[in-house]
């Protein structure tokens, strides 16, 4: 059977998304062609993630699993930032001296973080995720120097939070022009990884058995039709944490 629909994966941790579009043929009518050009459009479009928040859902999935640690820093009024570049210099002390820290202990230290002071009582504050290595909560208050408003918590994925929650509420002072990003990661961080390649006309589209199912859209006309799903894959609630790097002794 010919392979005439795409079929793209992004796979980020334990969070994919798959889609199946229809492929166009020079021998399409113009009718079934721009059918199948509105259908495929329509599936990248959604696909291609154009919201930031979007993209940092496939972020913190691809680098942090659930017990992860997701904390919020806030200088106190000694140490109140006048402006996001000072307040991006506290931060960027405190993430050397993390870095630093673990580096002595041959751990590895991924993080993703947003600034934010346009609600509450606006006062400049930092949300980071950080993967956890068991030692963190009493490093974490002794590295933050500028006050001890420090709020930890475990990262949770079930019926109430999820990576996209959690994106959410870290871009809510996001930017209003599409695709520019308010937050930021450290260069270690993983990719989602994406694959794209023809399948046969009669290929379904389906999450895995045992799978949690987040999202579902499709669309079917008389000529072309596609179908987007995102889920959690099967096990992922008892996935465990990738182990951290530790460097060769010489």
């Amino acid at each position: 059977m010919a392979k005439t629909k795409t079929k793209k994966i992004i796979q980020a941790g334990p969070l994919v998304v798959e889609a199946i579009y229809p492929r166009v043929s020079r021998t399409d009518g113009p009718r079934e062609r721009g059918a199948k050009q509105k259908a495929s459009s329509a599936a990248q479009q959604r696909m291609n993630h154009i919201y930031s928040y979007q993209k940092l859902e496939l972020m913190l999935a691809a680098n942090f699993s659930p017990g992860d640690l997701v904390i919020t820093l806030t200088s106190d009024d000694a140490h109140l930032p006048r402006e996001r570049k000072q307040a991006a210099a506290q931060l960027k002390y405190f993430r050397g001296q993390l870095a630093r820290l673990r580096k002595g202990k041959r751990q590895e230290l991924r993080m993703i973080w947003s600034t934010e002071h346009k609600h509450g009582e606006g006062r400049w504050h930092h949300h980071i995720v950080i993967n956890a290595t068991g030692e963190d909560y009493e490093d974490i208050r002794r590295l933050w120097i500028y006050g001890d408003n420090i709020e930890i918590q475990r990262l949770r994925v079930d019926g109430e939070k999820s990576y996209q929650s959690l994106a959410r509420y870290m871009a809510k002072e996001e930017r209003e022009k599409l695709g520019l990003r308010s937050w930021s990661y450290t260069r270690n961080c993983r990719k989602p990884e994406v694959e794209t390649f023809a399948v046969e006309a009669d290929t379904q589209l389906q999450a895995p058995k045992g799978s949690t199912v987040l999202e579902e859209h499709s669309e079917r006309t008389e000529f072309a039709s596609y179908k987007i799903i995102k889920y959690l894959a099967p096990g992922w609630e008892k996935r465990p944490r990738p182990k951290a790097k530790r460097r060769r002794k010489s």
